[in-house]
């Protein structure tokens, strides 16, 4: 019996890229002897914290946006983020000639809230720990009649997000290994998507923080888990169970799920910081944390990380620097 197909296809990545060229920004993919040394491998860093809105968001809110009717678009899309998507969503509303109205948390990071305003939209707040985003989110697009484009669980969205990847394989070549951050899975489904055909036999390796271990619980499970939102400094992480769509594409690609602690997170933060000479914020510094800190058992020669995003803001960034300073003097 043929196995499911699943609801995106490496054909759809390929479409998506030719859609984002000229759009997105190709990033660039960095190495380190620093790193390689202290992790005994070849490692490429395909940095998306130099996409457009700081965040590899752009590739799926674009993708998705760009393929709606013309009348839809003229009446606008809504989204529902805590930041990334949310600013990717508004700056395509507006490359695209349309209006945005995105719903945050209360406790999004104020820039990221400001920057989505920035871009045009229309901000709705809620609070992430008594409310039903998605339901909400719905409702809202359903009440002004606007097509609702969702963080990670849209074919469309997974597609363009394995993008960053076909990037990083057509520069890299065959990769052993591929270490991207989990929040809803959108992003390492279309990673994945992408990796396995570009580069057969790769591990396909999710990292999460600790606290927010849903996509680790629900592969071992077989099924999808539900878990309490999870207090995280990696904010675009704190969900509390994957997509339907994503799961069903990381259920069959995805190798393992690794996870992180908030203190790993800020050691890899400064480190990229430091010897890279980058700016990530937490979740998009989880799959370094994951490689500094040992979490990937037996490191193979090459290995591929998507460092997500650096969408911090000066303020939280030195804050959050000063913990991991405190850490190390303990």
């Amino acid at each position: 019996m043929s196995a499911t197909p699943l609801p995106v296809s490496f054909a759809d990545v390929r479409e998506a890229a030719a859609r984002l060229d000229g759009i997105a920004h190709r990033t660039p993919v960095l190495t380190s002897r620093t790193l390689d040394s202290l992790v005994g491998a070849e490692v490429f860093i395909k940095a998306e914290n130099f996409q457009r809105v700081g965040a590899f968001k752009f590739r799926g809110a674009y993708n998705a946006a760009a393929q709606l009717p013309p009348e839809q678009l003229a009446k606008g899309i809504a989204a529902y983020s805590s930041g990334n998507h949310a600013q990717a969503t508004a700056l395509a509303a507006r490359e695209l000639g349309t209006t945005a109205v995105i719903l945050m948390p209360e406790d999004a990071p104020r820039s990221k809230r400001e920057a989505t305003a920035g871009y045009g939209a229309e901000v709705v707040t809620y609070d992430r720990y008594t409310q039903d985003r998605t339901a909400l989110g719905h409702a809202l697009a359903e009440e002004r009649g606007l097509a609702l484009i969702p963080p990670y669980d849209h074919p469309h969205v997974i597609a363009g997000q394995g993008t960053a990847a076909l990037e990083l394989l057509a520069e890299t070549g065959p990769l052993d290994a591929l270490l991207v951050p989990v929040g809803g899975g959108g992003l390492i489904a279309g990673s994945a998507t992408a990796a396995t055909e570009l580069s057969p036999g790769i591990r396909v390796i999710g990292v999460e923080p600790e606290a927010g271990d849903d996509t680790k619980r629900s592969l071992e499970a077989g099924a999808r888990v539900s878990i309490p939102v999870p207090r995280t400094i990696a904010d675009g992480q704190a969900l509390a169970t994957p997509g339907e769509l994503t799961f069903a594409v990381n259920q069959r690609l995805v190798d393992s799920v690794a996870l992180v602690s908030d203190d790993e997170i800020l050691a890899a933060m400064r480190f990229a910081f430091e010897r890279l000479r980058i700016v990530l914020e937490p979740s998009g510094a989880t799959p370094l944390a994951a490689l500094l800190a040992g979490r990937v058992g037996n490191p193979p020669r090459r290995i591929g990380v998507i460092a997500s995003g650096g969408n911090i803001d000066v303020d939280r960034f030195t804050a959050l620097t000063r913990r991991a300073d405190r850490v190390d003097a303990s």
